[in-house]
Order: C-alpha cells, then sequence, then structure tokens
C-alpha cells in the first residue's frame, strides 16, 4: 500500500486547487443545472472537477480508493480512501455567491487524517493532517477562544433545515443564547471557525463527503467537529465545529432539545 502522511497531504492540497480552480471556468456564467434524484442541484462543473480529481489520485495512488458525491466509489476494499465534495455548496455557486468550496477528505481504516477545504473564488484554503496542525494558505490557523454562547457568533447554512431534521428547538435556543448568527455556511461555516473567525457552526444533515475533511480540519486547528450526540465522528449524518471550550453548552443544549 502506497501511503506517507506528508505526501498524501501534499497531494490533496493540489488536488483540491486543480478541482476547484477548474469551477472557476463556469462561476458566475451561463451553464445548465439539473436536479439530482434527491432534488439537489448539480452542474457541469461539479462532475467536470470530479473526475480531474479522481483522475489525479488515480495516477498518483492507483491503489487508494475514491468516494465522491458525482461519481460514487472506486477500489472499496482499500484501507485509504479519498472522500470528494468537488462543489460543496452547489447552490451557493449556481447563484455567484463565492462561499462555496471543494472538499476533500483522506480516511485511513476509517480514520480521518488529512482534510482540505478550498473556497477557489476567495483564494482561501484551509488545510490539516493528523498530528500536523492546521493552516489557512499556509499560515497556521486556531479556533478562538469562546466559552460562552452569549460571546459566540453561530454560523448555519439557512434558516429552515435544522426544523426539517427535527432540530427546530435547539436550532432555536442557539440562535437565542448566541451573540450574532449568520448563514455563511456549508463547509465555508465551518472553516470560519477552524480559522478563528466564527465560534460554531451547525450543520443539521451531512452526507460523508460533506463531513470528511472537518474533523482532522478542527481538531488541529484546536477545535472539534462532533455530531449532536458528542461523538467525534465523520459518519452520523450531523454535525457542529466549535472551541472545546464551548463544547458542553452547546451538547447541553441539543441533549434538553432533541
Amino acid at each position: 500500500m502506497n501511503f506517507d502522511l506528508d505526501t498524501i497531504h501534499r497531494a490533496a492540497i493540489e488536488i483540491a486547487k486543480n478541482g476547484g480552480d477548474h469551477t472557476l471556468n463556469y462561476f458566475n456564467r451561463s451553464f445548465d443545472v439539473e436536479r439530482k434524484a434527491d432534488d439537489s442541484p448539480v452542474t457541469v462543473a461539479d462532475r467536470e472537477a470530479e473526475s480531474i480529481m479522481r483522475e489525479n489520485i488515480a495516477n498518483q495512488f492507483p491503489d487508494h480508493g475514491i468516494v465522491g458525491e458525482e461519481h460514487g466509489k472506486d477500489n472499496e476494499e482499500s484501507s485509504v480512501q479519498w472522500i470528494l465534495d468537488p462543489i460543496d455548496g452547489t447552490k451557493s455557486f449556481i447563484h455567484g455567491v463565492p462561499l462555496y468550496t471543494t472538499l476533500i477528505g483522506v480516511v485511513v481504516d476509517d480514520e480521518p487524517v488529512v482534510g482540505v477545504i478550498y473556497a477557489p473564488a476567495l483564494d482561501e484554503l484551509c488545510d490539516a493532517a493528523q498530528g500536523k496542525g492546521a493552516r489557512l494558505n499556509g499560515e497556521e490557523c486556531r479556533v478562538r477562544s469562546c466559552d460562552d454562547l452569549a460571546k459566540a457568533s453561530f454560523m448555519s447554512t439557512d434558516a429552515y433545515t435544522a426544523a426539517e431534521f427535527d432540530y427546530g428547538d435547539a436550532f432555536n435556543e442557539l440562535l437565542d443564547k448566541s451573540r450574532i448568527h449568520r448563514t455563511w455556511g456549508d463547509a465555508y461555516g465551518h472553516m470560519l471557525v477552524a480559522t478563528g473567525r466564527a465560534d460554531l457552526m451547525f450543520d443539521p444533515i451531512l452526507n460523508i463527503w460533506d463531513a470528511a475533511p472537518l474533523l482532522t480540519i478542527l481538531r488541529e486547528a484546536g477545535g472539534i467537529f462532533s455530531d449532536t450526540d458528542g461523538n467525534e465522528t465523520i459518519q452520523s449524518g450531523n454535525g457542529f465545529s466549535c472551541s472545546r471550550e464551548l463544547l458542553p453548552d452547546v451538547l447541553e443544549v441539543f441533549e434538553k432539545n432533541t
């Protein structure tokens, strides 16, 4: 098995940039939008960017597995899996909002070890590898210290999905208790937490490719990515990012309301 953490980390950054930069050929331009079976939007930019990323991975690491939002799974039996989301925040992308991102998470024996969040329209890239810390555009980044929801800035993707997935009461309490709320969402919201520009980001529904880079990045930035039961995992289908000091208050809200 071809596995070296530093090599994979460097490659993940390069591959995320290759895929993300390709999306700029379509950003703020006219293109067709299709609907997938779950009614979520998809574009030629999503599919082409993922194809580029998959080709890069297959050329460099032919024995590794790949899980992608648009093109499925390859080498499922491999202990090393690259999990790809070419455009996280397709709705933002479609409407010319630059807060969409390209995501890569690498897991080894189901343990997340590398994460990359790249916002190509903003030229911001946040990356981390297990035991190596986290960076924003090459400079070390950390979550900011916040131990009180009353002082916290709270991010979400939108104002209605939480209620749809039975987190409405918890969401409303977080709104009431936090200092400020903004819908700078999807993975970009988690990147804001990891880079010390926000304090809490909550996603009531996450696919594996949405969550794949988040645990490694938040952990290496000194924070936490957890599901609503307090488990540090990318596989629960929901998750939030915050500082470790803020974690007890956030979990108390979910415990009380769900």
